[in-house]
């Protein structure tokens, strides 16, 4: 267990400061429903990275400087796999076409779901760890098995899942085509159905759960502190909203993150294998004795190999990215065995506007609507 004491008026200040945070961006959702602009957003985010950060400095100072990296490290820890969440959230956003208006509510009804089933899991995680030390065992083998899930599998993994659960709940209920804004009921020709968003609803409270199991044996590898587990948590998923609306379509062309959040869940999955030979009680391991030669990794470690991995992973995605875009004007300059085709880029180059004409008789989706057929 974590050797420091979190003051009760601590503990309680923060429960409540938290709660009316919370609350006020519900109040916000609810009373402004709209699609905020980037600078918005932006402002938001900043705003909840900073928030984070303050706790964190008061963190260092009224419990120490232990508990203050401890928590640093998992609110980064969570914060990346809460990026990753974001992804599954474009994800099926996209899916299920939700409209822009609705999606600000959408994502604060998966948010507090998140913290409900975070929650939950953080109550049943602390009651075994102080109760059945080898369950740090458990944690570690889950989370290198989940590492090598987010490393070798593909976001198609994802949309395969999703349209599984689309075909079962339209086979078994009545679900209407289109959405009646945020209601889950509607009447169609006297006939009452389930809306679309009764589908968003359960795939995004599923993908809380599937998270949840991910990142709660995650946190429990860097502290062991309920308190600090959930405050991490929180500040996680609080601008998770507002980063949706700012980098959603962004987290798609970070090619790399997967790898560099499979590295930090393999890391921590280690040290809590690490943790658990030194608290070793299990009988067929060493005789039941505690494991004194394995190496005892300290926070400031998991705090400095956490930065590195999520510095690499974004930074080598930004890099390829930008290599993409600086090729890609050449790639479509490149002569093609499409005579109409080339014969479009030829004139385009020739008017100099940037843009690619469509082949004569291409039917085309976006303009004034005319295609092929209207010739």
């Amino acid at each position: 267990m974590s050797d420091f004491v979190i003051p009760v008026w601590f503990e309680i200040g923060s429960f409540v400061v938290l709660s009316l945070i919370l609350l006020f961006d519900l109040l916000l959702v609810v009373r402004r429903p709209h699609v905020p602009s980037p600078k918005e957003s932006g402002l938001w985010v900043a705003f909840y990275v900073t928030l984070a950060l303050i706790f964190a400095g008061l963190m260092f100072v009224v419990v120490g400087p232990q508990a203050g990296g401890e928590f640093v490290a998992g609110w980064l820890t969570e914060y990346s796999l809460s990026i990753d969440n974001l992804f599954v959230f474009v994800i099926i956003m996209a899916q299920f076409a939700v409209p822009k208006k609705m999606q600000q509510e959408v994502l604060m009804i998966g948010i507090i779901l998140a913290l409900l089933f975070r929650g939950i899991f953080i109550l049943l995680g602390a009651t075994l760890i102080e109760n059945f030390s080898w369950i740090f065992y458990i944690f570690g083998l889950f989370l290198l098995i989940t590492a090598a899930q987010q490393a070798f599998s593909g976001r198609e993994d994802d949309e395969a899942r999703e349209n599984a659960l689309i075909r079962f709940l339209r086979k078994r209920i009545a679900i209407s085509d289109d959405y009646d804004g945020m209601k889950l009921r509607t009447t169609i020709d006297g006939k009452r159905f389930f809306t679309p968003l009764l589908i968003v609803l359960i795939a995004i409270g599923t993908t809380d759960v599937i998270f949840a199991l991910d990142s709660i044996p995650a946190i429990f590898g860097i502290t062991q502190s309920p308190f600090i587990v959930f405050t991490a948590n929180v500040f996680a998923l609080m601008g998770l909203r507002q980063l949706y609306f700012l980098l959603g379509h962004l987290v798609d062309k970070l090619e790399y993150l997967k790898y560099g959040i499979a590295f930090i869940l393999a890391f921590i999955g280690v040290k809590l294998v690490f943790h658990a030979l030194h608290e070793n009680e299990v009988w067929f391991i060493n005789g039941g004795e505690h494991v004194e030669w394995v190496p005892d990794i300290d926070t400031w470690t998991s705090l400095a190999v956490i930065i590195a991995a999520m510095a690499v992973s974004v930074a080598a995605s930004l890099i390829k990215l930008r290599i993409e875009n600086r090729y890609l004007p050449t790639a479509l300059a490149a002569p093609t065995d499409d005579p109409e085709v080339q014969a479009a880029v030829d004139a385009d180059a020739e008017h100099g506007d940037g843009a690619t004409s469509a082949p004569a008789g291409a039917s085309t989706t976006e303009g004034s609507g005319s295609s092929s057929r209207d010739t």
